[in-house]
């Protein structure tokens, strides 16, 4: 997973974090005297017909106007000549006559395939909007269809594993393997690509897209890791910038290692909240109605798990990645509660079974974008060597926020075995751009708000859209006619300015064989988000 939460040492409770939100935007705006403005310039002109790229259809019955196309691109930048690989894309094409360019669109990960959100993106913008752009979706190197596709390990998710909270050595040792093994099958099976899988390969590799596209500038949207590769792409090329969206967005002062173990605690928080939400309707879950008596319960259920996982698959990791999604969607919350509900109170193990199959198995296609999203985290920046720091770090989270930390630290660990040398992570600020606009939940546990602020003070001129009270990540393009009518705005015009919207209602309990329609409001996009992302 990714991204950071203030100093562990620093408590958020609601009334200091609405206070903070209040303070930060009121200091932003103060900075910007009026609405950010991009600089009045004429629509770009059509591009010309794209050299080494032929798009062909590839519609499907909910996207009838999809084409897809590959491109090459050097596998080193600094020897263009040399080795070429290929990225799979995807083009919903614009039909208005005002033509605003090529509109880059990216889900995050690292490690997410892209394909499936150029279709999603062009429909879910108002039709006006969609029509002025060329949505383009696209697979980064290593990713889904593109070659070479990164695949380290088979089986490394594979229930069940050994408990995540090491509490004795053999267990320790028994994780320490696992990750060993798998930074070592990288090194054997892609040693001669990992040196070349980073965030900065992959911004590079959009300036070749946009060269390719045969545009003078393109637009770019992404969300959580995608806002930092759009940060990254800003800085390389700020010129070649007409529009751009950051939706869920790291903290770039933190990558990696420090995001990650401060996320720990922002994810102990919302899945503190789930728990809560439980709580208020023990009238259908039968759990209790205080939310710490609650917790405990899960707790006591992840214990259990330790000694007789539900069904041969669930242990006490393959539980946390079950219920790992709820801080990313809360879409998901009741189908989690009636898992827990029928476990703890039915003694009934069915359903807890099934919601990990769905929410937490890994699926074949994940090998590909673990390994990816290990390869990026661990080349972008120095991750400490010494397992000591590691074990140290992670026991004085735990102590605090013990729902995720130590099966975060397994996920990244390889990083501390890696086979290639880290690189230094670039510095995104910016004030060559044209005012960019981002989006953030105060509440998301995988970006948390804080991380928003400081790319917001490090892209001049930007915008900062904040969903008060929401905790879900990803929130444009969601269902909150608040935020997307200043994503349509701003797409339009280039005009936005600092603003607070409300959040979305929370859920309420379904029945557990219902399944959440794909076009109920983040159910859509959270599907192409994914998890860990």
């Amino acid at each position: 997973m990714l991204h950071p939460v203030p100093h562990p040492a620093k408590q958020r409770g609601p009334v200091k974090r609405r206070a903070a939100l209040l303070l930060a935007i009121s200091t932003v705006a103060a900075a910007l005297a009026s609405p950010v403005t991009a600089a009045p310039a004429p629509a770009p002109a059509p591009a010309p017909a794209a050299a080494g790229l032929r798009w062909t259809g590839c519609a499907t019955p909910r996207y009838p106007t999809l084409q897809c196309a590959s491109l090459r691109v050097p596998l080193d930048h600094e020897r263009p000549a040399g080795r070429q690989i290929s990225l799979a894309l995807t083009r919903v094409p614009h039909t208005a006559s005002a033509f605003q360019g090529p509109l880059l669109v990216n889900p995050g990960g690292p490690g997410g395939s892209g394909r499936a959100l150029a279709g999603f993106v062009a429909s879910a913008l108002p039709k006006d909007v969609a029509a002025q752009y060329d949505v383009i979706g696209f697979d980064p190197r290593g990713v889904g269809k593109s070659e070479p596709a990164l695949d380290c390990g088979a089986g490394h998710f594979k229930p069940v594993r050994p408990d995540s909270v090491p509490l004795d050595a053999a267990t320790e040792r028994a994780n320490l393997e696992r990750v060993r093994s798998f930074a070592e099958s990288c090194r054997t099976k892609h040693a001669d690509v990992l040196p070349y899988v980073g965030t900065v390969s992959a911004a590079r590799d959009l300036e070749v897209l946009r060269t390719a596209l045969g545009a003078q500038k393109v637009s770019y949207f992404g969300y959580s890791y995608g806002t930092y590769l759009g940060a990254v792409y800003a800085k390389l090329h700020p010129d070649r910038v007409h529009r751009l969206v950051l939706d869920s967005v790291v903290d770039p002062g933190g990558v990696w290692y420090e995001d990650n173990l401060a996320q720990d605690q922002a994810f102990d928080a919302r899945h503190k909240a789930f728990l809560a939400w439980v709580a208020r309707y023990d009238s259908t879950y039968h759990l209790g109605t205080d939310p710490a008596g609650v917790e405990r319960r899960w707790y006591a259920m992840r214990e259990a798990l330790r000694g007789t996982p539900a069904g041969g698959k669930v242990g006490p990791a393959e539980l946390e990645d079950t219920y790992m999604p709820g801080g990313y969607y809360n879409g998901y919350w009741p189908h989690l509660a009636e898992a827990f509900a029928a476990y703890a109170v039915k003694q009934d193990p069915k359903p807890l079974v099934a919601a990990y199959e769905r929410f937490g198995a890994v699926e074949p296609s994940a090998g590909n974008s673990y390994s990816v999203y290990t390869a990026v985290q661990c080349r972008d920046s120095a991750w400490p060597k010494d397992w000591n720091r590691w074990r140290a770090d992670m026991w004085r989270t735990h102590a605090k926020a013990p729902f995720m930390t130590w099966n975060n630290a397994w996920y990244n660990a390889p990083c501390a075995f890696w086979p290639t040398e880290p690189l230094e992570a670039p510095d995104v600020t910016n004030t060559a751009l044209p005012g960019a606009l981002l989006f953030q939940a105060t509440e998301d546990a995988a970006t948390p708000y804080e991380g928003a602020v400081s790319m917001r003070h490090r892209l001049a001129g930007s915008a900062l859209v904040v969903e008060e009270g929401g905790g879900n990540h990803g929130i444009a393009l969601s269902g909150n006619k608040c935020l997307d009518e200043k994503l349509a705005a701003y797409l339009r015009t280039g005009q936005a300015s600092d603003a607070v919207c409300p959040a979305q209602p929370a859920p309420k309990p379904t029945a557990a064989t219902r399944a959440v329609p794909a076009s109920a409001g983040g159910a859509a996009l959270h599907g192409l988000l994914g998890f860990r992302s």
